[in-house]
């Protein structure tokens, strides 16, 4: 794979850098001491008996890891000299994390004197359970702070482990304490500062370093330094990719082992494809369904593979399933603005419309494309075409903005504007907002991976939909400027008239259609206080469902897999508290109550003939699901 600019190369080769200081000081240690310790005084594990192994071997692994870093060096200056920009410098990386420490009060004298004596206490009480002579607990460590992070007994057979650890939960705990208790700053300037704070020392971890983590130490003793050298290769992979990797790529592939429900592609524009899935029963609705994805991700969250497919359990339930699937964008696409979207959601109601002759679609959006659905609908009723729409489902979709949780941190006037500087070609760079996503949870979709993939050299286990969040989309730089700033800084989009597309003013209160409104309970993107309050603009009948889970397995739950669970309370119509104090809690997936919702608008049936069936004996379709643009980077 040829070398690439990532959204944060020059910060990972600064960790690249540190870690190869550090894996080759393991490996000199160990490669001198190994021939003459046993190796349970080095790595005291009680699971494996590290071979003690010979220096040879060592000084290959050392020469191996050397090897790597060097030739990754002579690609970085190449990738130079043909002036691929640098698209963020270790300079502006410590500028960065020098203004979050300088908002905190540690330069204080009574602030520096707790944390001196709190360390001393916690030093003293965790020193005191070892014989420092043998370096052995005298009991089983009693340790104050508990962390998952730090689950691994390896983390408490040693003292200088077990205190280096607890050392660091207590400093975060005080640090992100001072950063809650900064006065002086607006709400959302206090959130952005705890925010940082907390991303800031999830990053200086321990764990995330070879000569502070034992679970790592033990597996280089136990390898001999090869673990090292396959953490050095995963890590410089993904430099080249220019992204963090959770899963191997190749263990997938589209068409067969995702987005693999049979369907022809049945109309295509240089924004959208528009797929129409195969039936698998002999009657379906006589209403089909058009469904919304997110522009920000590939449309087969809703096709993974037959045991999570939304996409095939809707077949099989009578439903005549079309998917748009967007285009990734290129320069082509810079002038792209919400209305570019605005005017394709319509365009594929009608194309549906037209193509099996029916007055109105069921439509569903995700996430994005269903605030991008809201606008539609209030557009088409302002055009007195709101008949168009028969119902409305909406993915746990925001409109608005004033509560939409942590991503809201991103949407200042600096970042904003530094978009523009990260998009010279119109478009920005679909691994940006993946790195942004994964920030949200950083311990969990970065961290974790950084010890388990580069400091202990694991293999990636194949995982479906981590394959799906590492498959980037890129976006016009204009419309999602314009996103960031119309509603998730200025919450326009509930202000009468405040937006237009497509030349028509947007007001949400003329949404007469029925709508169907999920939530997932823990969404850490679209908190459900905050999609709940698409009910507060809503002229029509609503339906509110709160599911288990987070953004996506609250929405990808099959029945089959009787997971989870869903709340239900009709009788709710004034706030999400009320909702949730009188809701009756059903277990498994709500898919089963969206698809009886659905009837309620309209049961009737047609057969599964003719161009309910595509690419039948007379229909001209473009190409097989899941068709080109899913494909495209």
């Amino acid at each position: 794979m040829p070398t690439q600019a990532g959204p944060f190369d020059a910060s990972m080769n600064l960790f690249g850098e540190l870690m190869m200081a550090q894996a080759q000081g393991a490996l000199a240690l160990f490669g001198q001491m190994l021939p003459q310790a046993q190796p349970a005084q080095l790595a005291d594990s009680s699971r494996t008996a590290a071979p003690s192994g010979d220096a040879a071997k060592w000084a290959e692994a050392a020469a191996r890891l050397q090897a790597l870093w060097t030739d990754f060096q002579v690609e970085q200056l190449a990738r130079a000299s043909a002036a691929s920009p640098q698209l963020m410098d270790p300079t502006r990386w410590m500028e960065g994390a020098g203004t979050v420490l300088r908002q905190l009060p540690l330069a204080n004298p009574e602030v520096q004197g707790k944390l001196w004596d709190d360390g001393l206490t916690l030093a003293t009480a965790i020193l005191g359970q070892f014989d420092l002579g043998s370096g052995k607990a005298q009991s089983p460590a009693e340790l104050p702070r508990q962390d998952p992070r730090f689950a691994d007994p390896s983390w408490r057979k040693q003292p200088f482990f077990a205190l280096v650890h607890q050392l660091y939960l207590m400093v975060s705990e005080q640090v992100i304490g001072m950063a809650e208790g900064v006065e002086g700053l607006d709400a959302a300037r206090k959130r952005q500062l705890v925010f940082a704070t907390r991303a800031f020392v999830d990053g200086l971890s321990p764990a995330n370093f070879p000569l502070t983590n034992p679970v790592a130490l033990e597996k280089a003793i136990e390898t001999r330094g090869e673990s090292l050298v396959k953490g050095m290769e995963h890590l410089l992979s993904d430099l080249r990719r220019g992204q963090l990797t959770h899963t191997p790529a190749e263990a997938f592939k589209l068409g067969e082992t995702i987005a693999a429900t049979p369907g022809k592609v049945v109309h295509e524009t240089p924004l959208f494809q528009l797929i129409q899935y195969s039936p698998t029963t002999d009657t379906v609705l006589a209403t089909p369904l058009v469904i919304f994805p997110p522009w920000i991700n590939r449309f087969y969250i809703l096709d993974l593979n037959a045991r999570k497919s939304f996409v095939r359990w809707a077949v099989e339930q009578g439903v005549t399933v079309f998917m748009v699937s967007w285009k990734s964008a290129d320069a082509s696409m810079a002038d792209h603005v919400w209305d570019h979207y605005i005017a394709a959601q319509i365009e594929a109601v009608d194309v549906v419309r037209a193509r099996l002759g029916v007055p109105s679609v069921h439509t569903i959006g995700y996430c994005v494309a269903g605030t991008t659905l809201a606008a539609t609908l209030a557009i088409l009723a302002r055009n007195g075409e709101a008949e168009k729409v028969a119902s409305a489902t909406f993915f746990t979709a925001q409109v608005d903005f004033e509560d939409a949780g942590d991503l809201k941190n991103f949407v200042d006037d600096q970042q904003i504007e530094a978009l523009g500087h990260l998009s010279p070609e119109g478009y920005v760079d679909g691994r940006y907002l993946a790195a942004a996503f994964n920030l949200l949870r950083g311990n969990d979709l970065i961290w974790s991976y950084v010890e388990k993939n580069y400091l202990r050299g694991e293999e990636h286990m194949p995982f479906d939909l981590l394959h799906w969040n590492g498959d980037v989309t890129n976006l016009p730089a204009r419309w999602h400027r314009d996103y960031l700033r119309d509603l998730y800084r200025d919450n326009r989009l509930v202000v009468p008239d405040s937006l237009s597309a497509c030349g028509v003013p947007i007001d949400l209160r003329r949404i007469t259609t029925p709508c169907y409104i999920q939530a997932g309970r823990e969404d850490h993107i679209a908190p459900p206080a905050s999609v709940w309050k698409l009910t507060r603009f809503l002229a029509g009948p609503w339906t509110f469902v709160l599911a288990g889970s987070g953004h996506i397995a609250g929405v990808v739950n099959h029945p089959d897999q009787r997971k989870y669970q869903f709340w239900t309370n009709p009788e709710a119509r004034d706030s999400l508290d009320q909702f949730v104090a009188g809701a009756g809690e059903e277990p498994g997936s709500w898919w089963n109550h969206w698809r009886g919702w659905l009837e309620t608008i309209d049961a009737a049936t047609v057969p599964a003939k003719g161009k309910r069936v595509p690419g039948g004996r007379g229909d001209r379709v473009i190409e097989d699901a899941p068709g080109r643009y899913v494909a495209m980077r």
